[in-house]
């Protein structure tokens, strides 16, 4: 396959590019799908198409998957790609079972699929990556709005501290509205926040957050801000969170970060 020389080679080309080596039925499934809906995770950048012919790829870095039944195709910038839900669940022997649930949470957020008709897909079907599938459905949420979101709820989840609820308002005595929170304990009055990069390098957005946090401290409200460079040490944040409980009346144990939270995180 060829191109001229000038144009910029996205992965959207880069697919097409392989369609056109493979079979007529061939679409973009796994890892490669879920990147052409927009998120990128796992480690794996092979090209990953699905057909119901009997082909093996020789190509360096695409892969073929050949399906028994009969493929329905979805359609982005006119790319053929398995659907959000089957998707998943193809992807869920490919990543880690924290990127697994990110991409669920995403997937959910950008409307792509729901909780409800994920959990029934992966409850019909018998295929590889279902078990792994459910088994995630338990930590998946609807109000999650990002993977960073995503990522550090299940690092507190994970070490067994109580869980916070994902992007509600946030109500004064009076019942009027402060702000809307990330990861909230209303109980104790806890706020987690994540700062991205656009917080940082926007002057206005800095300010504005600024303000917000002031308004939530003068009605009670402890905030924790994480950053990007918080993430390097992801057992300060989950002991972070708990001291910042504990100072509001949490009786729990302290955060256990076992082998496998390790594994997943640190």
């Amino acid at each position: 396959m060829y191109v001229v020389a000038s144009v910029e080679m996205t992965l959207v080309l880069w697919v097409m590019a392989g369609l056109l080596a493979l079979p007529a039925d061939a679409i973009a499934s796994h890892l490669t799908a879920l990147r052409i809906y927009g998120l990128d995770v796992g480690w794996d950048s092979s090209l990953h198409f699905s057909t119901n012919g009997a082909t093996h790829s020789r190509l360096k870095g695409v892969v073929t998957h050949r399906r028994r039944g009969r493929m329905t195709p979805n359609f982005d910038r006119e790319v053929p790609l398995t659907g959000p839900d089957r998707t998943l669940v193809d992807i869920a022997t490919k990543v880690s079972l924290v990127e697994l649930i990110q991409a669920a949470d995403w997937m959910i957020h950008q409307k792509l699929t729901t909780l409800e008709a994920l959990t029934e897909y992966a409850m019909a079907r018998h295929l590889d990556g279902v078990l792994r599938m459910r088994r995630a459905l338990a930590y998946v949420r609807e109000g999650a709005e990002s993977p960073m979101e995503t990522l550090i709820r299940l690092m507190i989840v994970f070490s067994r501290l109580p869980e916070p609820k994902c992007n509600k308002k946030i109500l004064d005595a009076s019942g009027r509205s402060l702000a809307r929170g990330d990861l909230i304990y209303f109980r104790w009055k806890v706020l987690l926040e994540y700062d991205g990069i656009h917080h940082e390098r926007d002057p206005r957005q800095r300010q504005k957050d600024r303000e917000r946090r002031e308004t939530l401290e003068a009605n009670g409200w402890r905030v924790i801000v994480i950053t990007a460079e918080d993430l390097r040490d992801k057992r300060k944040i989950v002991w972070r969170v708990f001291v910042a409980l504990k100072a509001r009346g949490y009786a729990g144990a302290p955060p256990h970060t076992n082998a496998m939270w390790t594994k997943w995180f640190a």
